[in-house]
């Protein structure tokens, strides 16, 4: 059985995964592993424009790899490399304007925008977006959406025709599947790839997501410096290491990769609620498998056919 969706036709995967974006990732190890494996991988449009030219020299010819943008901090320059060179640039965080969407597709790339209502779903649709992503209050990192992700799935599927890949708290095949038979279109995985060999989290984070459960995550701001009010799910555990320092912790909304030398508890260890499907570091190619073939199983048990 083969999951056949309008999102693995629209880029060519072969599987309706996409890997989550993650601000400041500075190596495109894991976004190039997640596309050999057969999904939608993704670099940061966050590292600057030279960097991400950078990052995508080293990705190979033809592998489906899109770049994420963050609104707040935004790089026009990096969004015309992203345009050029991938087949998705997706934005998070703010108004579309058609304005931007139609430089994206004047580069050759489609547009996507991550949100966290139906009426933003319309806006970026109205907008000229491709896909949209369904981002539910269970995902882990910065969080747009204020209710769970299947009655959000359930409006934005009813507000828009473009594809929709459902985000927040998938991080096992039956969660995979339960989303799919919802109506979306693909998934988004994050939290399950913080913890990839291939990622560059710091071993102590990936160990604190190992040992937490979904009871363990926060919907805060505390990690606000930079990018205040705006809602992140961390574990609970970072926010109250923060306290106990006082006014010798930094609140910084960068989280902890290998390069970091100083204890990491205190950092931003971002978690979506999937957390308990974390149980060690595993090559992003089996993290994949694991979630499409228990989708597949219970899809084809329910169907006894390939999803669309």
């Amino acid at each position: 059985m083969t999951l056949v969706t309008r999102l693995t036709e629209l880029f060519g995967c072969r599987h309706p995964l996409q890997q989550a974006g993650m601000g400041g990732f500075t190596s495109p190890a894991l976004a190039i592993a997640v596309a050999e494996a057969g999904g939608l991988g993704m670099l940061t449009g966050t590292v600057g424009s030279d960097a991400l030219a950078a990052q995508l020299d080293a990705v190979p010819v033809g592998a489906t790899v899109g770049v994420n943008f963050l609104m707040p901090f935004l790089d026009r320059a990096a969004v015309s490399v992203a345009a050029t060179r991938c087949p998705l640039v997706e934005f998070f965080w703010g108004d579309p304007t058609r304005e931007l969407i139609e430089h994206v597709h004047a580069g050759g790339a489609r547009a996507g925008w991550q949100i966290g209502t139906a009426d933003e779903a319309r806006a970026a649709v109205d907008a000229g977006c491709d896909v949209v992503v369904a981002q539910g209050v269970e995902a882990g990192g910065h969080v747009r959406g204020t209710i769970g992700l299947l009655p959000l799935l359930d409006a934005v599927r009813a507000a828009v025709d473009v594809p929709v890949i459902a985000a927040g708290g998938i991080g096992t095949g039956r969660a995979m599947a339960a989303a799919l038979a919802a109506g979306a279109d693909g998934v988004r995985v994050g939290t399950r790839f913080v913890a990839a060999t291939e990622s560059i989290a710091h071993p102590d984070y990936v160990d604190a997501l190992v040992a937490a459960t979904a009871e363990d995550t926060v919907l805060t701001t505390a990690f606000g410096e930079g990018w205040p009010d705006a809602p992140h799910r961390v574990l609970r555990s970072a926010v109250d290491a923060g306290e106990s320092l006082g006014s010798a912790q930094s609140w910084t909304p960068d989280w902890p990769t290998t390069a970091y030398t100083s204890p990491v508890g205190a950092r931003a260890l971002y978690a979506g609620q999937s957390v308990g499907a974390v149980r060690g570091r595993q090559p992003a190619a089996a993290i994949i498998a694991e979630l499409t073939d228990e989708a597949e199983a219970i899809l084809r048990q329910r169907t006894g056919g390939v999803s669309s």
